[in-house]
């Protein structure tokens, strides 16, 4: 939870209010995520050497995890890559035996995905290409909460919301970050788009994850989907009156009226 604390702002405080398998389950999930994520995202490394550890990675993840070569993989980059990164043997091991197969593959998938998407150096070209990119960085983390709810506890979902709820996240740090992307020489938004079709893209999905949460009948489940989900509404809404964020205090306030709906 220390490491969780450390590497997500967003997922943090709504996996603390799951019941304690859901709560361990998830943020094991959520960190082998994460640890690919920081392979692709990170600043100091060249596109063939991220291609190369997440391709490698995602083959390692497809069989029983060989924890020592993961340790000879990434050894070379041990002092530029950040602990969640180099201890994705932790979280597996954290991960219940039950589930774990269905994360490694969701986590092999992303790490694929997203080598696919270095190599082609995030050039996004039209909406498919952004629904895809979107998908593999986002997408698949909602089918694998959805996996992750029936398993616990039989909570049945639509896999096709659960890509756009992910997705709407997503889309909200894509504008939220823009700036910051273009000055690395980045953009995610398709060629001829203006910043309002990507808001129009990204209500849309945020809109079909207001219908995925629907379906949720858990109480733990339901604010913890509905927390990062209220959070992505009110800074979609800053950002489209000018603010990068929200505030802190604005932050708590919705986490506090989350809590409140679901007594």
């Amino acid at each position: 939870m220390t490491v969780l604390k450390q590497t997500s702002r967003t997922f943090y405080i709504p996996i603390t209010f799951l019941e304690p398998t859901l709560k361990k389950t998830v943020a094991s999930a959520y960190l082998c995520m994460r640890a690919i994520d920081e392979m692709e995202d990170h600043e100091s490394l060249d596109g063939e050497t991220k291609q190369h550890l997440l391709r490698s990675t995602s083959s390692l993840l497809q069989h029983p995890f060989d924890e020592e070569a993961f340790h000879q993989l990434v050894h070379p980059y041990k002092d530029l890559l950040p602990d969640v990164s180099l201890r994705l043997g932790d979280w597996i091991a954290l991960c219940p035996t039950e589930i774990a197969p269905r994360v490694k593959d969701y986590t092999s998938t992303m790490a694929k995905g997203m080598a696919d998407w270095t190599e082609k150096e995030w050039n996004i070209q039209d909406k498919d290409d952004l629904d895809d990119y979107t998908y593999y960085v986002a997408g698949l983390v909602g089918e694998m909460l959805s996996d992750i709810w029936e398993w616990r506890d039989g909570t049945k979902t639509d896999r096709q919301l659960a890509v756009a709820y992910g997705r709407g996240l997503q889309t909200v740090n894509i504008l939220r970050n823009q700036q910051e992307d273009l000055e690395r020489g980045v953009s995610f938004i398709p060629e001829g788009w203006s910043t309002d079709d990507l808001f129009e893209y990204t209500e849309h999905n945020l809109a079909l994850a207001d219908e995925y949460i629907k379906d949720i009948n858990s109480r733990s489940i339901n604010m913890f989907c509905k927390i990062p989900l209220a959070l992505a509404k009110k800074t979609l809404k800053a950002l489209k009156n000018g603010r990068e964020k929200m505030s802190r205090t604005e932050v708590e306030k919705t986490i506090e009226e989350i809590k409140e709906e679901s007594l």
